[in-house]
């Protein structure tokens, strides 16, 4: 398993689209990361914190989606971006943007076509046991599903931004990371994965911070394994390389 550290910016045109949800304590650290000539797209999903202002002051695009959900505000970042390559990253300084250069070099220069970041937690308090639990769970049905040997669904990622949107993606809830993988699976996308440092969040978790946050995750996404291969607008026919252990 590779471990990339962080290295210059990659010239090539990025949009990182960034979830938020009262993530107003974190947005600075996060967006001070973001490589040079990169757009951050922040979509504030709702925020009572003064996010989307405070975001839109330090130079970040801001997009609304006023439909609650992780996938909403994945979906309407992946929307809005015009960027040959769009990239993916958790708004509460619990992952660095800028680890993301060598997977969208990975991306541009045909060796993938969807990087994901696996999580390894930094310190007590990265990750707690339930959210691993969940994980470690989704990971192995994610694995009789698509012969995908991923071990984590983590939200750092990167790919094109045509062949995502050719998946069809629909889930706008905590299903939305695990649909994108499965239905590139079916495309026939090829998918690495990455070790990455996972460090304490700032703030509350909205999805994962408690065991019933963590099942109705896990419940929406066995929802999307449950789904069958949907249609895209991509040949089936690609080759599929899993990442080696």
């Amino acid at each position: 398993m590779t471990t990339f550290p962080a290295t210059e910016p990659d010239p090539a045109p990025v949009d990182l689209v960034l979830p938020c949800l009262n993530e107003a304590e974190a947005l600075p650290w996060v967006l001070a990361r973001i490589p040079a000539g990169w757009r951050a797209l922040v979509v504030d999903n709702g925020s009572t914190d003064g996010s989307a202002e405070l975001a839109r002051s330090l130079g970040a695009t801001v997009v609304h989606e006023e439909r609650r959900g992780f996938g909403a505000a994945c979906h309407a970042g992946l929307m809005a971006a015009t960027a040959d390559i769009v990239c993916f990253c958790d708004c509460d300084a619990s992952l660095d943007p800028s680890l993301l250069v060598p997977f969208v070099r990975e991306v541009r220069d045909g060796e993938a076509d969807l990087v994901l970041g696996r999580r390894r937690p930094q310190g007590r308090g990265a990750w707690p046991a339930h959210a691993r639990a969940g994980n470690i769970a989704l990971a192995g049905m994610l694995r009789r599903r698509t012969g995908l040997r991923l071990h984590d669904l983590g939200p750092l990622r990167a790919a094109r931004r045509a062949d995502l949107l050719a998946l069809g993606l629909t889930d706008r809830r905590s299903g939305y990371p695990l649909q994108m993988v499965v239905r590139a699976a079916d495309a026939g996308l090829r998918v690495a994965e990455h070790d990455v440092p996972y460090l304490p969040r700032t703030g509350a978790s909205k999805v994962t911070g408690t065991w019933r946050g963590t099942w109705q995750a896990v419940r929406d996404m066995r929802r999307v394994l449950a789904e069958p291969p949907a249609p895209t607008g991509m040949s089936t026919t690609g080759s599929f390389s899993p990442p080696k252990e």
